[in-house]
């Protein structure tokens, strides 16, 4: 059959010519594959040589010109990557490193050790928003990577503050703000611009309530996108009109097409004024909302063409407090420390100062919730309204910082000492609706606090003075003295003390002229409030003490030894303190024996401090010297003190204030081993953690929006708790509202001198001793400086926060029953999965 065989025919020649296709090589370049065997070549000798940047370019040459390559050489392009990017960042040459960056994801854009790594150059410089999205671009790539999560863990806590949470679960404040906007729309109000939009609860409940027109801004790119998505999910992306930029930056038309009628913000925080809400509704006047209704410009006729804003205004309230919490913070309360007289220093005090004539710098405040606080408060005064402003008058807020500082006396209650002063505020939303921030509320809000910079008591018969400004658009509330009968008016010296202009100038200037003249400095020492409590911490000093004065008496009996048998001197110990902010562990070292002690503060006040103790102390200027002025980076802090020497002891500090282990605190302790000379120490020498099993709702909702009631109905949950983190930090165990179900059990340990001893995962079983769900695993440490002495963590005197880890499913368990603990350790996160175990009855009936 010709027309078959010619069927056949054509099929096998089709049949051919395609398997001819598929086996034919591809076309040989001799010289484009010599090129490339040279560049490879030439990269691992430049990698041998540890000349990174070169090997780089050959790396990339070879691998663009053979792309089929990439997975081969893969390994050791990350690694001279990292190498070479480390370099750039050391020496401040930032635009070739994200050069760099772009050339590598340009040949592997999905590799999430690349993606993870730019993104921690990116938060070292302070893009917090471009590190997460490439944290979480990295998490998506591989979901298990554990140092991706470890970041986009940490960012996260920047990008969505945890307040966010607590805010969006508070019922009572979001049903507030919907009955406010509803009664403002039902009025006339119907186009309206949302200020600092969040997730855009506020601009979505104006759409609900039937507003014709919905626009909102937000500053923050990671919010910006939250919202998005958030408004899409609750199908209202086609109304309400989503800006990603400040309400001060906005213009009409370009933004907005016209005025708007209504105004909707929360861009308040704990001191009312720092979100710089004065500022932005003053704009929003003057460019984008309708005129007030008294304004000239609005026809009594036309009251639909006025503007409105909510919240409506706002009245402030202060009370004097007594409280050692708030004390030990902002105020040194010891005369000394590990065997150290502090008196010589004279006045020490935070960086918060309230009073109307601080510089713009300075921070005016701090906050608290005063109900957690340790050891509480007592009210020394009764509350008292210190101000009052009105957000739908553009002249009264244009006014509030030109105002002159309002003087107040304030009848006292109680003997006592004064300690700050805590404001809070009702904030007006409309006539009917208003919400406060005191500390009697059940509120997500803290209150501000004021701290009094010096010590003095009052009676109850005495009236406090208090002064109110609001320069610089911040409330600034101080006291500034006390009335006693027809007494005059007065304050301690130290409270009263200006900040000078160049505090660091200005002590070096003053500190110059103690070499020969023993007065003390006309100013203030500052210090973080965080350096203040660890001063105040009698119990970590005097545990160093003893510590260091142990290994200091073995390496003397040692050279006593050495002495005996040779008649040669070994010369003096070398000590190492790598404290993070100010320490005065190395004057301690050097007041116990005759070391050599390097400290590796930096601020030129912190050394002008360590200084002046040092010789009020008794303790020789060759004795301690300021080791990163001896080296080149803060890389090589752990390096030997010279060729010849390594170091008798270093002092690593591994815990952060927030509760949280340091980064890399493993990889320190192992490179200052080697640093060690026989019999040398590393202080702490091991971390024993210890946690509890706990019941407590207020920890799930600081960690995560708990469905749909608390926001209205709205949509929301899924899309903020992405930047839900497992562990909760800057916790207060002491006062966490909580059912403790377990008694506190070791649950990991970290040997900082022995790594042999290490592990990076421990089960540990739990006996359950209250019935209930366990929600979270508070933690904290036992930090052991030798064999027996120890500093707890978690002490009414400590320093330091504790933390919690958060668990995803909460356990179901009754008295009597274990719980299984999987506890993990990746560089420096701790991490917990729990199981209940199952009764030996409970398994028999399955």
């Amino acid at each position: 059959m010709p027309n078959s065989g010619s069927s056949n025919s054509n099929g096998a020649a089709v049949k051919g010519k395609r398997s001819r296709r598929r086996s034919r090589a591809p076309r040989e370049d001799p010289a484009r594959n010599e090129l490339v065997s040279n560049s490879l070549q030439s990269a691992q000798h430049c990698l041998l040589q540890q000349d990174h940047g070169t090997a780089f370019v050959h790396f990339l040459l070879a691998l663009n010109l053979a792309p089929a390559l990439k997975d081969l050489a893969r390994e050791s392009f990350r690694f001279t990557l990292l190498k070479w990017a480390d370099e750039l960042d050391g020496v401040g040459r930032i635009q070739e490193l994200f050069d760099c960056y772009e050339q590598a994801l340009e040949l592997f854009p999905k590799d999430e050790v690349i993606v993870n790594s730019m993104g921690e150059h990116l938060f070292r410089m302070g893009f917090r928003d471009e590190a997460a999205a490439h944290f979480y671009k990295a998490l998506k790539l591989k979901p298990d990577f554990p140092e991706a999560k470890e970041n986009f863990y940490r960012v996260a806590n920047w990008l969505v503050e945890r307040w966010h949470f607590l805010m969006l679960n508070d019922n009572g404040r979001n049903r507030k703000y919907q009955l406010a906007i509803q009664r403002a729309v039902q009025d006339g109000c119907r186009s309206v611009l949302d200020i600092g939009t969040g997730t855009g609860i506020l601009g979505m409940c104006a759409k609900k309530a039937g507003a014709r027109e919905v626009y909102a801004c937000e500053l923050s790119k990671t919010m910006y996108e939250l919202a998005c998505e958030v408004v899409t999910a609750n199908d209202m992306a086609d109304s309400i009109k989503i800006l990603h930029k400040k309400s001060l930056e906005m213009e009409i038309p370009r933004d907005i097409p016209h005025r708007v009628s209504l105004v909707v913000t929360e861009t308040v925080d704990a001191g009312l004024l720092g979100e710089g809400i004065v500022e932005s509704l003053i704009h929003a006047w003057k460019h984008l909302l309708l005129p007030p209704p008294n304004s000239e410009d609005v026809p009594v006729s036309i009251p639909s063409r006025t503007g409105r804003v909510i919240p409506a205004g706002a009245t402030v309230f202060a009370m004097a407090v007594e409280c050692p919490e708030i004390r030990r913070h902002h105020r040194l309360c010891v005369r000394a420390v590990g065997g150290l007289d502090l008196a010589a220093a004279g006045p020490i005090r935070g960086p918060v100062k309230c009073s109307g004539d601080a510089d713009e710098s300075s921070e005016p405040y701090t906050t608290e919730r005063l109900s957690r606080l340790p050891g509480g408060f007592t009210a020394l005064t009764e509350p008292c309204r210190v101000m009052s402003i009105n957000f739908n008058n553009p002249q009264e807020l244009e006014g509030l910082c030109l105002r002159e500082a309002a003087q107040l006396r304030v009848p006292l209650i109680k003997d006592g000492d004064v300690d700050a002063l805590a404001v809070w505020f009702q904030l007006h939303l409309d006539q009917e609706n208003s919400i406060s921030t005191g500390p009697d509320e059940d509120t997500c809000w803290e209150q501000a606090i004021y701290p009094v910079p010096s010590h003095y008591s009052v009676k109850c018969t005495d009236e406090l003075l208090v002064e109110v400004s609001c320069r610089d658009a911040y409330l600034r509330v101080s006291c500034t003295g006390v009335t006693s009968g027809s007494q005059t008016p007065h304050m301690d010296e130290a409270a009263s003390a200006e900040v000078p202009s160049n505090p660091e100038l200005e002590l070096c200037s003053a500190l110059a002229g103690l070499q020969t003249d023993h007065e003390l400095p006309a100013q203030p020492f500052l210090l973080e409030c965080s350096e203040i409590a660890l001063l105040n911490n009698a119990n970590y000093h005097e545990c160093f003490q003893e510590a260091l004065a142990k290994l200091f008496s073995f390496f003397q009996s040692r050279q006593s030894e050495v002495i005996e048998e040779s008649g040669s001197s070994l010369g003096p110990l070398y000590v190492l303190d790598v404290s993070e902010g100010f320490s005065v562990l190395s004057l301690m070292a050097a007041r116990l024996a005759p070391v050599r002690a390097y400290s590796s503060v930096e601020k030129q006040q912190h050394q002008a401090l360590l200084r002046l103790l040092a010789r009020e102390n008794g303790v020789r200027v060759d004795a301690l010297e300021f080791w990163l002025g001896h080296v080149e980076d803060d890389s090589a802090v752990l390096q030997r003190p010279d060729s010849e020497k390594l170091w008798s002891a270093i002092m690593l500090d591994c815990v952060e204030i927030c509760g949280l282990l340091r980064q890399n605190l493993m990889e320190k302790a192992t490179f200052a081993r080697c640093l060690l000379e026989d019999g040398g120490r590393i202080f702490p020498e091991r971390i024993v953690i210890h946690g509890v099993l706990v019941e407590s709702d207020t920890l799930l909702q600081e960690s995560a929006v708990q469905g749909t009631e608390p926001t209205l109905g709205f949509n929301i949950a899924p899309f903020i708790n992405q930047f839900t983190v497992p562990v909760h930090v800057f916790l207060d165990l002491s006062t966490l509202e909580c059912t403790r179900l377990s008694a506190p059990a070791e649950m990991f340990v970290l040997d900082l001198m022995d790594s042999s001893k290490n592990y990076s995962c421990r089960d540990v079983r739990v006996r359950v001793n209250a019935s209930g769900r366990v929600t979270a695993i508070p933690f904290w440490y036992h930090i052991y400086l030798d064999s027996d002495i120890f500093v707890s963590t978690f002490r009414p005197d400590s320093h330091w926060k504790q933390v919690a880890v958060i668990l995803q499913h909460p356990l179901v368990v009754s008295a009597g029953d274990w719980v299984r603990l999987c506890v993990s350790f990746h560089k420096s996160s701790i991490s917990m999965t729990a199981v209940r175990e199952e009764r030996k009855e409970e398994t028999a009936v399955h």
